[in-house]
């Protein structure tokens, strides 16, 4: 049979995965070409030392080491069952790598659970993957001037609310804000000065709210507020002021000169049978009002 023993050393020495094989002591007495192309250890380095020696030092991405005391190897010694899981290694070059690890039982012809087999891949592309959906998912619900929500975002997070309030979960109003004479702005300053304008007013408002509301770029000039967890309009109004004053006391410093603008803001609660249309129009009404009474204002209704 020592033909047939190389065949499968053969195969599994040119895996692509990192493979390695542990006795019930721990002790490495396998390590594959993978693992050496993978971790940057050698056989000669890691066979004979226990993997309990933290030579890969594995651990999770909030710092758990699973070498000393929730090492899958020794888990599946225990029990038998396979073992999948997410963690960092340590490279030899000193850095940490994240690979996907599998740790399965090693057993003897009678059955008998003599040691345990881990295998385990680069997770490097995976992570990157991820990170480049997160970023994509990310830039397709930001706006990209003023750095918040943008309006597919918001009528994501109107649908959602509206959800939950229909179960039960949740109370929540929405502010409908304006930048007052914004035309008149850029036609005196001009649009790179007013787009500075919007993005000053876009943080001013969500730094005003709490960081569990919602903010967002509705569209021009106008931005939008689903604020979270207000009992009635009072708690409304009182979160709508607070945008209003710190607007209005904003500045933006162009060529020496102080720049400052207001917003006009209306707001409603939440009702029973709720669309977003119905919730986003209620609150522009309320918002109408306050341009028509002079604008620099609130108006809950």
């Amino acid at each position: 049979m020592p033909d047939e023993k190389n065949f499968y050393k053969d195969i599994i020495d040119n895996l692509y995965d990192g493979v390695y094989f542990v006795d019930r002591d721990r002790v490495i007495t396998y390590w594959n070409k993978g693992a050496e192309r993978i971790t940057g250890y050698s056989p000669a380095q890691t066979i004979g030392r226990s993997c309990r020696d933290n030579l890969l030092n594995h651990v999770t991405a909030s710092g758990v080491l699973l070498c000393q005391n929730h090492c899958p190897l020794a888990a599946v010694m225990e029990d038998g069952r396979e073992r999948e899981v997410e963690v960092f290694l340590h490279h030899a070059q000193g850095h940490r790598l994240p690979v996907m690890i599998r740790a399965t039982a090693l057993r003897d012809e009678t059955g008998k659970i003599i040691g345990a087999i881990e295998t385990f891949s680069n997770n490097t592309n995976v992570i990157n993957t991820r990170r480049q959906l997160r970023e994509m998912h990310r830039a397709a619900m930001t706006d990209p001037l003023t750095g918040i929500g943008n309006r597919r975002h918001l009528e994501g997070r109107l649908r959602a609310i509206i959800a939950e309030f229909q179960d039960g979960a949740s109370h929540a109003g929405l502010l409908s804000i304006d930048v007052d004479h914004f035309k008149q702005f850029n036609d005196a300053y001009g649009h790179n000065t007013g787009d500075i304008v919007l993005r000053m007013v876009a943080q001013t408002m969500r730094h005003a709210l709490r960081a569990t509301d919602t903010t967002g770029r509705w569209g021009g000039e106008e931005f939008i507020a689903i604020v979270h967890d207000v009992r009635d309009e009072d708690d409304l109004r009182a979160a709508a002021e607070k945008v209003r004053a710190l607007v209005e006391h904003s500045r933006l410093d162009v060529k020496g000169q102080g720049l400052t603008v207001t917003v006009s803001i209306g707001g409603t609660m939440l009702l029973a049978g709720e669309t977003p249309d119905s919730l986003v129009g209620r609150a522009d009404q309320m918002m109408y009002r306050s341009k028509q009474a002079g604008r620099n204002r609130v108006t809950i209704g």
